[in-house]
């Protein structure tokens, strides 16, 4: 079983954010006052889903009475009507019956007309949770006749402990550099993060393996497993653009990247280490909160470039941000760094 859906939280206690979310929907319930008609609305991953089942749990709905829907693949208002049908009818063993439409930003607009009538007037069995990504394209007469609730992406902080407490679970270990870096790979999503962990234990739990059962997994053989790179050659990067060498730099890159590493990682790498040179420099009571996320090398490493590497700056890093952004659309994933590296140093 993938991983995100073997230790899905079961009840509001076990969700790691979003305690504003869980504090209303829990007094809700205790209340009695639950609403008919929920818009979970938050980046992809972040819990929307499984917030919507733990209320309907909560509610002592039973499976059977439960229903999930993806609107992206059932858009139209054939499967709406369907749904309105279903909806009439009363629950089989539960005072509710429970329907979690997820995706529901990409129903057709006829079939948006045809749910507004069943949220306008639902009968006092039916309880609806919509969930998007994408709250903008939800009509506003959808959102006046729902309770909206925003999910937030999970702070890293969260997403490592979450590394750590699964890892240790399926009886891996892992080292606090490694899990980091599953968390950064993660990129603010409980269930991507937790995806990149299954890929780094499939790898851990592979008799012909280099990695031995038992043995701490280091952030190098993580990093060999999610194509990032060496730390090293990110630093190398970092010198080299506080030395304002764009040869170097350039060098590191491709030397990262000949050797298997992603483009993408690899950026998002430097702009992380390059966030965390700024904050020293600027905020230096920040150290200790940057130390639970670096090693002690590393640390030391870049407080030496806030001291003396005025060349990175707020500028290069908002270069190195764009870059990042720009490189799923890239024909060639290389190009955005290499000309934000021509346009901040050239």
């Amino acid at each position: 079983m993938a991983l995100y859906r073997k230790y899905r939280p079961m009840g509001f206690d076990d969700i790691r954010g979003d305690q504003e979310v869980v504090a209303v929907l829990r007094a809700a319930v205790v209340q009695g006052k639950v609403a008919h008609a929920y818009l979970f609305a938050g980046g992809r991953g972040t819990g929307k889903t499984s917030m919507a089942r733990i209320l309907a749990r909560s509610l002592g709905t039973s499976e059977q009475d439960i229903y999930e829907m993806d609107a992206a693949s059932n858009r139209g208002i054939d499967e709406i009507r369907e749904l309105r049908e279903g909806v009439a009818t009363l629950p089989f063993e539960s005072k509710y019956k429970f329907y979690i439409i997820d995706e529901a930003h990409a129903l057709t607009r006829d079939a948006w007309g045809a749910l507004l009538k069943t949220l306008e007037e639902p009968p006092a069995h039916a309880i609806f949770v919509l969930a998007t990504t994408e709250l903008d394209r939800v009509p506003e007469t959808i959102l006046s006749r729902c309770q909206t609730f925003n999910f937030k992406k999970p702070s890293h902080e969260t997403l490592k402990h979450l590394v750590l407490d699964v890892a240790k679970k399926e009886g891996a270990s892992l080292e606090p550099a490694a899990a980091e870096l599953i968390a950064l790979m993660g990129e603010g999503a409980y269930r991507d993060t937790l995806g990149v962990l299954q890929k780094v234990l499939t790898l851990h739990g592979d008799p012909d393996a280099s990695v031995g059962a038992g043995k701490k997994l280091t952030e190098a053989e993580v990093a060999k497993v999610v194509g990032a790179p060496a730390g090293g050659l990110v630093n190398s990067f970092l010198k080299a653009l506080a030395d304002k060498n764009i040869e170097s730099a350039l060098g590191a890159f491709q030397q990262a990247v000949a050797g298997g590493s992603e483009p993408k990682v690899f950026a998002l790498l430097a702009v992380t280490k390059l966030r965390a040179v700024l904050l020293l420099r600027f905020a230096p009571k920040l150290k200790n909160s940057l130390a639970e996320q670096f090693g002690a090398d590393d640390l030391n490493f870049l407080q030496g470039l806030a001291k003396e590497g005025v060349a990175l700056n707020a500028l290069l890093l908002a270069e190195l941000l764009t870059a990042l952004i720009e490189m799923n659309r890239a024909p060639l994933p290389q190009i955005p760094l290499e000309l934000a590296l021509y346009r901040a140093l050239g």
